[in-house]
């Protein structure tokens, strides 16, 4: 599980997140969602390079939403695997999370 930060053209805060987002790392991700939104009034997710996401992790992203939506804060998630999307669909939560899902040309069927 690999957390990368950057500045965005825009000077939102990106954090690209590598692995898996699942009950094995949950301790971490939350440290690191909690952190992020509270530090940066815009943070973007890339969820690009996320190889599988289990309820716990989506749970995780939720909470993250929640949260900045409590502080006044904006979370976006700015790419989403094959493996996110699929749980973000199955629970029938786009809508929540708000954020436009790209499917790669590669991808479609």
């Amino acid at each position: 599980m690999e957390f990368i930060s950057q500045t965005t053209a825009a000077g939102a805060t990106r954090i690209t997140v590598e692995g898996d987002l699942g009950i094995y790392h949950a301790d971490e991700i939350k440290q690191r969602l909690i952190e992020g939104v509270r530090a940066h009034p815009v943070l973007e997710l890339d969820l690009s390079h996320v190889g599988e996401m289990d309820t716990a992790g989506f749970q995780l992203l939720a909470m993250a939403k929640r949260e900045s939506e409590r502080l006044g804060s904006v979370l976006r998630i700015v790419g989403h695997s094959a493996a996110v999307r699929e749980v973000i669909e199955f629970f029938n939560m786009v809508a929540f999370f708000g954020d436009p899902l790209v499917i790669p040309a590669g991808e479609q069927g």
